[in-house]
């Protein structure tokens, strides 16, 4: 029997859905150090246990209220019961009884630390919790002189006293809660796939060859969300997993001393392979790469990787397209890695073919591709964005786009009259390093990012000839 949301459930998620989520910094992402105490991973399990179910909610409200009968599309509700299960599972997760001695460890800095506890960002009240009322936790909450409440569970990073052993209810928890976000993180798997089936089915019903502006920035915002909650439950698994051995430079999923040659050199190595494989060909067109062995930042390596790829991959095709497959020689594809005080650059230069500046806009629309031309996928495909059969979907340089901007940067493509010229732009977020609040993103109905520690900027630039590269784009969105 499938699982459907009772209507309790949905006033519930609606509740939810009035308040603004709370911002994770970067930094706090990597406070936790390589191997986290007990306490630390039970205070940042309570944060994400109140945390991700205003984010879940935001989203199921969005999906429930879309316009023109989109709302309506089996594959949407699919998605909607997916957030609204997730929520539900995230809200009704035992919590443990703790003894007061215990609750005041967890509120108390470490000794070790020092002053330091009070150098952490200023924490963001959560607006689900009326002033005095616990926060679910046993009354893990702490009052001021004024007798205002203090923010001290709305900070995803906290210090707390570790000088003692934990009793085992905090570790047992810390692994359910752990395993929940592991089946969460599963089942939304296909989340991105089954989207675009359900944006499908739309276009079919109302006979429709693209999308809307609406539709679009839908869109925009649903999967950037996806990749803020994917973030915190993604950092939050790998934290809580200890079991094996880890990089001492890796604190979660986020690699402090990321290689951008290293990343690039396996991106290219992918995209050629993929360009063999789909072409049929003895050799891809070759890359080359020009960049400092020893360039480093902080930064998510999975996110950049797929950048690169999704550009690699569209500018050997173009080169591919361009050159007819019977070429005995490609032209040499160029990357370029340049790191200046403010910004990395990127550029990746081929002659693959240019784009009509006209054309431009429906590079980044999401299912810009006919619709007797558009694949159908299996209704219980549940695989992940990353091996996802994305091609004639037109999901892959809006996709890596997002991931991005999630970062405080863009993806841009500039064309000019012969060429083409994709720029990415990773802004480094100065101190602050803080995921935008609800002023800046849900007020539009926006995803969430986080900000890398170090300004970053990264320009890709394919450069080619025009009519060859449209052809190439134009085969990518299947048109």
């Amino acid at each position: 029997m499938s699982w459907k949301a009772s209507e309790r459930l949905m006033d519930t998620i609606r509740h939810y859905a009035r308040f603004p989520a709370t911002g994770v910094s970067l930094r706090q992402m990597v406070q936790f150090g390589e191997r986290p105490s007990v306490g630390t991973l039970f205070r940042a399990s309570q944060f994400l246990a109140e945390e991700l179910p205003i984010r879940l909610a935001h989203r199921v409200q969005e999906l429930d209220e879309l316009p023109d009968g989109l709302n309506e599309m089996p594959s949407v509700i699919k998605v909607k019961d997916w957030y609204a299960q997730s929520f539900e599972e995230i809200t009704q997760l035992p919590r443990p009884q703790l003894p007061q001695d215990v609750r005041s460890r967890l509120m108390k800095p470490s000794k070790s630390i020092g002053r330091q506890a009070f150098r952490l960002p200023a924490a963001t009240p959560n607006p689900s919790i009326d002033e005095g009322e616990s926060s679910g936790w046993g009354g893990l909450q702490e009052n001021n002189s004024n007798n205002r409440s203090k923010a001290v569970t709305r900070r995803y990073f906290a210090v707390v006293d570790d000088t003692g052993d934990w009793p085992a209810d905090l570790q047992l928890y810390n692994q359910r809660f752990a395993q929940t976000l592991h089946h969460i993180k599963r089942r939304h798997d296909g989340v991105v796939t089954t989207m675009a089936q359900g944006i499908l089915e739309y276009k079919r019903r109302r006979q429709r060859m693209q999308i809307d502006g609406t539709i679009q920035s839908f869109l925009d915002r649903f999967y950037m969300s996806r990749i803020g909650i994917r973030m915190l439950i993604g950092q939050h698994i790998a934290l809580t997993d200890q079991s094996h051995h880890r990089d001492p430079n890796y604190v979660g999923i986020i690699c402090t001393k990321t290689n951008v040659q290293d990343l690039a050199q396996e991106a290219i190595e992918n995209a050629r392979f993929v360009c063999e494989d789909h072409y049929g060909l003895f050799e891809a067109p070759k890359v080359q790469l020009v960049c400092n062995p020893n360039l480093n930042f902080m930064y998510v390596p999975g996110h950049l990787s797929h950048m690169l790829f999704e550009t690699l991959k569209n500018s050997l095709r173009a080169v591919v397209e361009t050159h007819g497959m019977e070429k005995q020689a490609f032209p040499v594809t160029k990357v370029i890695v340049a790191e200046g005080k403010e910004d990395i650059t990127i550029k990746v230069s081929d002659e693959g073919g240019g784009i009509p500046r006209s054309a431009i806009p429906l590079v980044w629309t999401y299912m810009y591709t006919t619709v007797d031309r558009t694949p159908s996928l299996d209704p219980d495909f549940d695989k992940s964005d990353f091996k996802a059969p994305m091609a004639g979907f037109g999901y892959g340089l809006p996709i890596s786009r997002l991931y991005a901007r999630y970062f405080g940067g863009d993806l841009k493509l500039i064309s000019m009259e012969g060429n083409a010229q994709v720029t990415w732009i990773f802004e480094r977020g100065g101190k602050r390093l803080v995921e935008p609040n609800s002023d800046t993103l849900d007020n539009q109905r926006a995803g969430w990012f986080t900000q890398p520690e170090r300004p970053i900027r990264i320009q890709a630039a394919l450069t080619a000839s025009i009519e060859a590269f449209y052809r190439a784009i134009a085969r990518i969105f299947g048109k």
